[in-house]
């Protein structure tokens, strides 16, 4: 029994999707529609760069949604790969979205046009340099949860991503991380910062919340056979009416990716397929169950050798 997972933010590289859109008719066409619906060349951006450019957010979030969705239309309609058996579709962060719409409950165009909307929205939360992430390695979250807790006087920042067992994610105020930092070099415990401008996953992105909520006022979901995990709840979504909800809270809600993964497991999950650029998801994976068959789905030849 398998499940599809789509990666998130931080898996971009110039010239994604490259061999994808050189072969696939499909592909030139999904590019073509990505750059009218957003009124940019996003198709430029991609392949050919600057790097600075794929990485603002705004560009970021519907570039990596683009790449997903071509190499799941690939997959689907080139080599008859039916990847709509998947017990489970679940994605990292904006690639939630991607889950949602090669799911099948809402189209490439309504679900890019959102990720614009999203990626502007989550980057102008809060003024650049003010906000910012850091990686927290070799520890357990009830570890983090505890220093938090007890140093809250002293710095405030907040759990955004539960990856692995020793991989945290933090977000919060330029100077709170500075100071949690600090703290964590003295109790020996490894911290990184992200190369990211903003905040993502916590109250910071409040401002985000509310332009989401306004866009979403007037999408309708269609119905799928496929079922969801939620970065929220880390579980199943029986319900399509909570779609909408779950999809504006992950703004400022921590990513249980960890406890997502353990869920697939558990409901009978023995191999993962990540679908978009990166590998960043299947390495992920193994550090959470080393038993599991994970295959990352990047090129042609990726997809010739996948056996589900």
């Amino acid at each position: 029994m398998f499940s599809v997972i789509f990666p998130g933010q931080g898996s971009q590289i110039v010239g994604m999707g490259k061999e994808f859109y050189e072969k696939h008719e499909i592909v030139k066409k999904l590019f073509k529609e990505a750059d009218e619906v957003l009124g940019t060349n996003i198709s430029k951006i991609v392949l050919e760069g600057p790097k600075e450019d794929l990485d603002l957010t705004i560009n970021t979030q519907p570039a990596i949604f683009l790449i997903s969705y071509s190499i799941y239309q690939v997959v689907k309609n080139e080599f008859n790969i039916n990847l709509d058996k998947g017990k489970y579709f679940a994605g990292h962060s904006l690639g939630e979205y991607s889950a949602l719409s090669c799911a099948g409950y809402l189209d490439f165009h309504k679900t890019i046009k959102i990720l614009k909307a999203r990626g502007e929205a989550m980057q102008n939360s809060v003024p650049k340099g003010e906000g910012g992430m850091l990686a927290v390695l070799g520890t357990k979250i009830g570890n983090i949860e505890k220093i938090l807790k007890e140093n809250e006087n002293n710095f405030k920042a907040h759990i955004a991503n539960d990856n692995t067992e020793g991989q945290i994610v933090i977000s919060g105020r330029t100077k709170d991380l500075e100071l949690m930092s600090v703290f964590l070099k003295n109790e020996n415990i490894k911290n990184i910062k992200l190369p990211v401008s903003a905040p993502f996953h916590c109250e910071l992105m409040a401002k985000a919340t509310e332009v989401m909520k306004k866009e979403f006022k007037d999408i309708n979901f269609k119905q799928s056979n496929i079922s969801l995990i939620s970065n929220v709840t880390a579980d199943k979504i029986s319900n399509i009416g909570d779609l909408k909800n779950l999809l504006i809270s992950q703004i400022e809600k921590k990513v249980r990716w960890r406890e997502s993964i353990i869920n697939m497991i558990k409901y009978g999950v023995d191999q993962f397929i990540e679908i978009g650029p990166g590998k960043v998801l299947s390495g992920l994976v193994k550090r959470i169950d080393k038993n599991v068959k994970i295959s990352s789905i990047n090129n042609q030849s990726d997809i010739e050798s996948l056996k589900i």
